[in-house]
């Protein structure tokens, strides 16, 4: 019999284990509140708490803001019914009737885009993201039902993968837009730096990568909010890993910048909504901790890879958990994404072996 495959949530690293990060960061509240509620946590702005149907992360932050007359709804959970039973109760409880005008999501992962094109059709409302999240999202619903690309299977084959890996990976393929309604055909484009009111307030985007292409974070200079979505997450780190898609893409260069840019943009004492855990302060401090984590992660690999490594020989040295059918997509885009840093530092070499898989080997000094 076929042993069930545990998903692991997409939006958190195997690179380390949720660290207590009650010593560095300050929460607003102790314990987090039931799935369901609403929680002012500014003026105008509500934490609303959704469950997620995976092991491990088992929740979403959501967000709605008073806007005049109506809403702003910041990401919308996943596409499933107990979601959309939860949107319902909060529009009559938390909105009074009262219309949704904007929906901005993120990034495009299912658990932030899931119900963005119901809201939008039922209110009428238009959908606001950053031009590379809109239309990889898309893309990536459109592979929905679709076989398994050549150009996928061949990247899982130059990593490692056994024939019995890459028959999963055929399985799995084409279920990204099984968890999102129909996006809408159109949006308006979030850009970095942009200005716009939200409830008389001017907010700002400012745009991270790594964990996807083009993440938007929204900052309230006035309320000194920011919504960072998982660009920023309190008590683990967010997944960051090449995938078929951009085999040669370097992310983990970009989050590690865009850790640094959230340093210089955001002050030290604002108030951090994230998509995962309880809202904190201590933003520097926490992204300090998230460099430093990716850094001595890198270091780790560099002196492993003294002897020729496949991506998949990789793991002991960047992983504190069990790699199984669950986890081994991701596990492999984490593995590439840290080689790809190397590489692109110009510390390690890369090659094809004899049976056309990659190995990564350090530099030599000398050369």
């Amino acid at each position: 019999m076929t042993k069930p495959i545990t998903k692991t949530a997409p939006d958190e690293s195997l690179t380390a284990p949720r660290d207590n990060s009650s010593r560095l960061l300050k929460f607003i509240v102790d314990d987090a509140p039931a799935s369901g509620s609403a929680t002012e946590i500014a003026d105008g702005v509500f934490w609303l708490r959704f469950d997620l149907p995976m092991k491990g992360l088992d929740h979403i932050n959501l967000w709605a803001l008073k806007d005049g007359d109506g809403w702003v709804v910041v990401d919308t959970g996943i596409g499933n019914r107990a979601s959309r039973e939860i949107w319902e109760k909060h529009f009559v409880e938390l909105m009074g009737g009262r219309p949704v005008n904007r929906v901005i999501c993120t990034h495009l992962h299912p658990d932030h885009t899931g119900l963005a094109g119901w809201i939008c059709r039922k209110f009428g409302a238009p959908l606001l993201m950053t031009r590379g999240e809109y239309f990889l999202c898309r893309l990536m619903a459109a592979d929905t039902g679709k076989e398994a690309p050549a150009a996928g299977i061949n990247f899982y084959r130059k990593c490692g993968f056994t024939e019995e890996q890459i028959e999963l990976y055929k399985m799995r393929f084409g279920g990204f837009g099984k968890a999102i309604s129909p996006m809408p055909q159109g949006y308006d484009r979030l850009t970095d730096g942009e200005l716009g009111m939200i409830g008389g307030r001017e907010w700002r985007v400012i745009i991270g990568s790594g964990h996807s292409p083009e993440h938007a974070c929204l900052y309230c200079p006035e309320l000194n909010l920011c919504l960072t979505g998982d660009q920023l997450l309190p008590n683990i780190s967010s997944n960051v890993s090449v995938w078929p898609t951009e085999p040669e893409g370097n992310p983990l260069e970009d989050w590690i910048r865009s850790c640094h840019k959230l340093i210089a943009e955001l002050p030290e004492d604002v108030l951090i909504g994230p998509a995962h855990g309880i809202p904190f302060y201590g933003a520097h401090r926490r992204l300090e901790k998230l460099i430093e984590h990716h850094e001595k992660a890198l270091e780790r690999l560099l002196a492993h890879c003294e002897t020729p490594r496949m991506s998949t020989e990789v793991y002991s040295v960047l992983f504190r958990r069990a790699i199984n059918d669950g986890n081994r997509i991701m596990a492999v885009g984490e593995s590439v994404a840290h080689l790809n840093c190397l590489k692109g530092r110009g510390l390690i070499s890369r090659r094809l072996n004899d049976a056309g898989q990659f190995t990564y080997k350090t530099r030599s000094k000398a050369s």
